[in-house]
């Protein structure tokens, strides 16, 4: 059964720092992409990051460049996502998700999803 599985998220100050994780079950990281999404209430689901897990080639929105880092262990099937000097509007669920590529970015995929982790920036 393919599964991803998020943890990580919590609350934090303003200007701190969060790693997120996402690990796979069921199929073998190296020849597809992970994506970061994430949604804030009323908001609609963004596109954070993705890697191909092939070559390791990563994509970010502009909101977050610079800030977050993804990355991936294919030994350990896990994608990581840290993000440092966070700012109350990176307040969402963020959530992992499965695609072919990263062509698509930052348009959600429409394959598996995993449950989402809450990150709550606030003083």
């Amino acid at each position: 059964q393919v599964q991803l599985v998020e943890s990580g998220g919590g609350l934090v100050q303003p200007g701190g720092s969060l790693t997120l994780s996402c690990a796979a079950s069921g199929f073998r990281l190296g020849y597809l992409a992970i994506g970061w999404f994430r949604q804030a209430p009323g908001k609609e689901r963004e596109g954070v990051s993705c890697i191909r897990t092939g070559d390791g080639s990563t994509y970010y929105v502009d909101s977050v460049k610079g800030r977050f880092t993804i990355s991936r262990d294919n030994a350990k099937n896990t994608v990581y996502l840290q993000m440092n000097s966070l700012k109350p509007e990176d307040t969402a669920v963020y959530y992992c998700a499965v695609d072919t590529t990263c062509s698509n970015f930052p348009r959600p995929p429409s394959g598996v999803w995993g449950q989402g982790t809450l990150v709550t920036v606030s003083s």
